[in-house]
């Protein structure tokens, strides 16, 4: 994937409409519509972030394009890299599809863009921790 060097993505104009001028989306808005669809999946446990993205969710801003990466391709399309985790239990390939499929969507409902590609990697199992419950007894 292409490094991302302050770029946006020149959509296109509906057919049968008149053109007014251009319109481009940057490519932190591509990144924050892919987030929000990645969360929407069922099976993934989360995104992968750094730490400062840590830092800012722990002062209660949600950070919705967190491990989201996008680029253009040698073909200058819309190439997306999603860096997350998946719940145990969940059939990995499954899941890494539906997550295609809901990027894919997502972003050309909201920006009539196409994607070229969309690589899903997946950086951790997620297991759920086990509630202990103590007894007291008198």
């Amino acid at each position: 994937m292409a490094e991302k060097v302050g770029q946006s993505f020149v959509q296109p104009t509906p057919s049968g409409k008149e053109e007014l001028g251009k319109i481009e989306v940057a490519a932190e808005v591509i990144e924050v519509v892919a987030g929000i669809a990645v969360n929407e999946v069922e099976g993934i446990a989360a995104t992968r972030g750094n730490i400062a993205t840590g830092v800012v969710e722990r002062f209660g801003k949600k950070v919705h394009n967190k491990g989201i990466k996008s680029g253009v391709t040698e073909t200058g399309e819309i190439a997306i890299d999603v860096f997350c985790s998946v719940k145990y239990g969940y059939a990995i390939p499954k899941v890494a599809k539906e997550v295609q499929t809901q990027i894919r969507q997502a972003i050309f409902n909201m920006t009539a863009l196409e994607t070229a590609e969309v690589n899903v990697h997946i950086t951790a199992i997620h297991f759920e921790k086990e509630e202990t419950v103590v007894h007291e007894y008198n």
